[in-house]
């Protein structure tokens, strides 16, 4: 399996990253490894996220409130938006 980002999920991932790390130092590269350990749980087991609708599934990041909302494409894991849990439902349901 191999991972690809959504360019608007790869935008999403940045600027929370960021956000993390102006308010405490450190903290926005502590956001940048659950997010790696989030992606190596779903290559080992792409199925391990929760179906949402259609091919969508989500995973829930354990440390942050984020969800990882991806597809699984031939022999890839898409992920299509690194959401908060508080931005609007489904803002990505356009995205491939």
């Amino acid at each position: 399996m191999i991972l690809e980002f959504h360019p608007e999920a790869e935008l999403e991932l940045i600027e929370v990253s960021v956000y993390y790390e102006g308010a405490v130092p450190g903290l926005g590269e502590r956001f940048a490894t659950e997010i790696r350990r989030a992606t190596d749980l779903l290559l080992d087991s792409p199925e391990i996220g929760a179906p949402i609708e259609s091919q969508q599934r989500k995973f829930v990041l354990t440390r942050f409130p984020y969800n990882l909302i991806y597809i699984i494409v031939n022999d890839a894991v898409r992920i299509l938006a690194v959401a908060h849990h508080k931005r609007k439902p489904g803002y990505w349901r356009n995205r491939n």
